[in-house]
């Protein structure tokens, strides 16, 4: 039978290191929980309660504006709208698998490094949405069609890839398939953790640096968009507009 008990909460020094989060002494869940446990705890005050909450509302927006676009007439058999699909779909993705893994990260230590792994590929795919995005309704006029352009994507896919690995290692070294609880020693967190964080960060700042491109060039310039990108956004707030 099941119970529908919350979970007892812990403080830092009841828990391994791998859970422990920084200057936060209070509020962690068991390290072995539960499916059902984790489930519940989303509605208590937990260390992860904000992460979980301001990831998972948003899905929802952008479910929300996914299905609406797609339930507008004639947006199936106009090109022009497939990279917007991209995009919101990779909006729908990212902050859905990160409400799953900072929810789902207290089920093992195993579990837990999977989690952010899927996390951190979730995170990488939202740069390539957002890079098809840009390719499509960003560049400049000039830039169009140009060498850079026709490599954008592909180069985004190369980031995405790189950017995951990169992220996972700072997490769990290499060889990453391969775990051991009992060999702590071996992850960069736990061995180097600022060499970490700064992996890390490096990973998920460099495709978005690259993918801002376009809109870096825009804003030096001090440009506005042009006459027929006027057109174009005149067109998406047509598929976009909501009648409530």
């Amino acid at each position: 039978m099941l119970s529908w008990k919350l979970p007892r909460l812990l403080n830092v020094h009841q828990v391994p290191k791998v859970f422990h989060e920084d200057s936060i002494i209070c509020g962690y869940r068991s390290p072995t929980c539960s499916a059902t446990a984790c489930v519940l705890s989303l509605f208590q005050l937990t260390n992860e309660t904000l992460n979980i909450w301001t990831h998972f509302i948003p899905t929802w927006y952008f479910l929300w504006r996914l299905l609406a676009l797609l339930s507008s007439p004639g947006s199936y058999h106009d090109p022009y709208l497939w990279p917007l699909f991209v995009y919101l779909l990779s909006c729908c993705i990212y902050p859905l698998m990160s409400t799953c893994a900072h929810t789902f990260s207290v089920m093992s230590t195993q579990a837990r490094h999977i989690c952010f792994f899927l996390d951190y590929g979730a995170l990488s795919m939202y740069s390539l949405g957002s890079a098809i995005a840009y390719s499509a309704y960003i560049f400049p006029d000039r830039w169009v069609n140009s060498t850079f352009h026709l490599w954008f994507v592909s180069w985004a896919v190369f980031n995405t890839i790189i950017s995951t690995g990169m992220s996972c290692y700072s997490r769990l070294g290499l060889p990453i398939l391969h775990y051991n609880q009992h060999q702590i020693e071996r992850f960069p967190e736990e061995a180097r953790p600022r060499l970490s964080k700064v992996l890390r960060v490096t990973a998920f700042a460099y495709p978005y640096l690259f993918d801002s491109i376009p809109v870096f060039y825009r804003v030096r310039l001090g440009r506005t968009l042009g006459g027929d990108v006027m057109i174009s956004i005149n067109k998406l707030d047509e598929f976009l507009s909501i009648k409530l």
